[in-house]
């Protein structure tokens, strides 16, 4: 290999460099702003920049992936939150609003069934003030029906379904919390609501069992003042009654019974009056005298009354007739028929003699199992014996026209009362 040698340096100048001697197997490079030359050694540090650039923008990526991680998670985690805080708020609500619907369902039902008694009071059976209060406490409750209802109408407020970005659960969130506060408002003002109707239920309830419990209790003394009413009437009211009695709530059946009760009294009251008209005349005096003598002698049997020129064929002149009809049944009831002449003769020993008879006819419904009623013959004996037995020894007792009847006859009628 042939030696190989630097030429000699050259003078100095402004525009001339010393070159440096080359180095076996160097390279002079020269740099576009300058003369100068750059090794080997810089030009391998180079990548070595680039690479921990790159590290460093992984990192900061990583640290921003990081960080949207956590913002994802948070809001996931603060969404969950929000969301069974607001469920259990909007769960409580639902009870709350199902309890209402209860509430005005017995409210509404329980009202509707007062209305209907305050309909039938009629001021027969009770007074108008006992009526009144009924009717005004009617009509709070139906203004608490009506807020409650305009309440209820009111929708509690429902939970999308998750979103899936942190902005939206960021506002899900938000809503959530909202809304589980409209849910806690709503949930005390139906769980009032309720309370508000029950109690006006209660109240409805309780003034409307004293109106129909105190129909039913003045029943008694009604018929007793109306005792010329038809019986059929006066049996209708009885059972009325009897079924208001036996009812433990106000409900439709008692209710349905107190309208009963209302027209049984009502058609009493008009019943009576169509008696009373036809008795009137110159004997009316003595024929309710009559009638009421009758009654006072058949206690537990209602008795009715029709009267008429002829009866059974008799009536006329000094003649009296009579006619019993009755019917077994709860209770027993009958209707006697008379003569205006036993009227006209009353009180004579004789009419009062006829009417016993006929009364004993009536006893029967009272004392059936004490004869055998099987025969026209045995039922005038009986009729004529009770009349004996009560002490009515004229022979208009039923003597004159069927013959007197075995002592022992006369005997058992006597334990008939």
């Amino acid at each position: 290999m042939a030696e190989s040698v630097a030429p000699p340096p050259g003078p100095a100048g402004p525009h001339n460099t010393p070159v440096a001697a080359y180095a076996p197997g160097g390279h002079q490079f020269l740099t576009s702003f300058g003369s100068g030359a750059i090794d080997a050694a810089q030009i391998v540090a180079r990548p070595r920049k680039r690479r921990r650039g790159l590290l460093l923008s992984g990192i900061g990526f990583a640290v921003i992936a990081l960080a949207c991680a956590g913002t994802q998670l948070g809001a996931n985690l603060a969404y969950d939150e929000a969301r069974v805080a607001f469920e259990a708020v909007a769960e409580d609500a639902d009870a709350q609003q199902t309890l209402l619907d209860g509430e005005l369902l017995t409210l509404t039902e329980t009202t509707s069934i007062a209305s209907t008694i305050t309909t039938a009071a009629s001021g027969s059976l009770i007074d108008a003030a006992l009526k009144e209060e009924l009717a005004e406490i009617i009509a709070d409750a139906e203004t608490v029906t009506a807020d409650a209802t305009s309440l209820r109408e009111q929708n509690l407020p429902r939970a999308d379904d998750k979103p899936d970005w942190a902005w939206e659960l960021f506002g899900e969130t938000a809503q959530l919390n909202a809304d589980r506060e409209t849910a806690e408002h709503l949930s005390d003002e139906f769980a009032s609501a309720s309370s508000a109707a029950s109690e006006a239920a209660v109240a409805v309830e309780e003034s409307g069992s004293t109106v129909v419990s105190t129909a039913a209790d003045a029943a008694e003394s009604f018929e007793a003042a109306h005792v010329s009413a038809r019986n059929l009437d006066i049996i209708a009211l009885r059972k009325a009654a009897e079924q208001i009695h036996a009812s433990e709530a106000l409900d439709e059946t008692s209710a349905s019974a107190f309208v009963a009760l209302e027209t049984a009294a009502e058609q009493m009251l008009a019943s009576e009056k169509a008696e009373l008209a036809e008795k009137s005349g110159p004997l009316r005096d003595a024929r309710v005298e009559i009638e009421a003598f009758a009654r006072s002698i058949a206690p537990g049997v209602l008795l009715d009354f029709d009267w008429s020129e002829r009866v059974n064929g008799y009536g006329y002149g000094d003649s009296m007739g009579g006619y019993a009809t009755w019917w077994y049944s709860d209770p027993g009831y009958a209707t006697i028929e008379l003569s205006n002449s036993v009227a006209a003769n009353w009180p004579s020993d004789r009419s009062k003699a006829l009417v016993v008879h006929e009364v004993g006819h009536t006893m029967s419904v009272k004392c059936q199992d004490m004869y055998d009623d099987s025969t026209q013959e045995n039922i005038e004996a009986w009729a004529t014996a009770w009349a004996i037995s009560m002490g009515y020894h004229n022979d208009a007792n039923g003597t004159w026209a069927y013959g007197a009847p075995p002592q022992s006859l006369i005997d058992t009628a006597a334990k008939c009362r």
